[in-house]
């Protein structure tokens, strides 16, 4: 391939063409991968090309090793905490109810409340 003439010349007037910078190469994170990548090869740790598929089933499994752990921790669970967890629901549902009863009876109408604090009064008049 033949040489321009303007390489030839010394003329100061001409402009001459350089080499345009590319954008990606100057990128810190470019120069930065870059690095990464080279010393991975120095160690010899090659990224690691996996189908979808297959980095899909492995992440299956280990989701399901875990969930079997989990399954077998509930499993080994001693009486004592058992019988704990039986106590903590009781209360619960316990304070559930307590929730529903407060809440029917502020909702209630007047007459409702008036006449079970009637009821209330003629009971103790009667043990009195």
């Amino acid at each position: 391939m033949a040489e321009p003439d303007y390489i030839e010349d010394d003329n100061p007037e001409l402009i001459r063409p350089q080499k345009l910078i590319n954008p990606v190469k100057t990128s810190r994170n470019h120069q930065d991968l870059h690095r990464e990548l080279l010393m991975n090869q120095k160690r010899g740790l090659a990224p690691q090309n996996k189908p979808e598929l297959q980095k899909v089933m492995e992440k299956r499994k280990r989701d399901q090793v875990i969930k079997q752990k989990e399954e077998e921790a509930q499993k080994k669970k001693s009486d004592l905490e058992i019988e704990l967890l039986k106590r903590q629901q009781k209360l619960e549902q316990l304070e559930l109810e307590k929730q529903k009863l407060q809440e029917e009876q502020e909702n209630a109408p007047e007459f409702v409340k008036v006449k079970g604090n009637l009821r209330r009064t003629g009971q103790e008049v009667a043990q009195a």
